[in-house]
């Protein structure tokens, strides 16, 4: 998939949405919000991911509204916009609000590992490292083969989320990223 033709950077992170958007379809409990004064949870009907930037005057998490309903390209090309008008201090009040999930990515600083912390009043958020390839032992050959390694973690809020369930998670979103037949658009 290419979007050098239209100028549209197509990275990983559009991926990472698309995959988050059907592990939440798939398990709304990380797609709520914990109504802190009536304890009540809150399963919202839409997908609205907030995606941190860091930009010269700190961290930022724009929401990209309905990720469930974009392809890969539109999802690049609105993380490009976002993205620069984050940078330039240039966010409409409307686009730092509404989100159901978060995720946090330090791969492209350089980060290896970390542990997100969940932005209320969401009860969850991924966070990714830097990729890279690695040796990975495969059973069947019974040698190393070269394999792109993309670290990640989920937090979550344990009012809400158990650990089982934090578990089932993160195995979907590893068995979603691994089939290509999720981001044909």
């Amino acid at each position: 998939m290419s979007g050098d033709k239209k100028g549209i950077k197509v990275t990983f992170l559009p991926f990472l949405l698309r995959a988050v958007s059907i592990v939440l379809k798939e398990m709304p409990r990380f797609n709520s919000s914990l109504d802190q004064k009536t304890e009540n949870l809150i399963i919202k009907k839409y997908i609205n991911i907030g995606v941190a930037v860091d930009t010269p005057s700190g961290l930022v998490v724009p929401s990209i509204k309905d990720v469930d309903k974009k392809t890969i390209l539109e999802l690049s090309k609105e993380l490009m916009e976002i993205s620069l008008r984050a940078k330039e201090k240039k966010l409409r009040p409307d686009e730092l609000v509404g989100s159901t999930f978060t995720i946090s990515s330090l791969g492209g600083i350089g980060g290896t590992r970390f542990s997100p912390i969940v932005n209320p009043p969401e009860v969850a958020i991924l966070g990714v490292s830097r990729s890279k390839w690695s040796p990975v032992f495969n059973k069947e050959t019974n040698s190393f083969e070269p394999r792109y390694v993309m670290p990640f973690c989920v937090s979550y809020d344990h009012r809400v989320i158990d650990g089982a369930a934090g578990a089932l998670f993160t195995t979907q979103l590893i068995n979603i990223l691994g089939n290509e037949k999720n981001f044909e658009d």
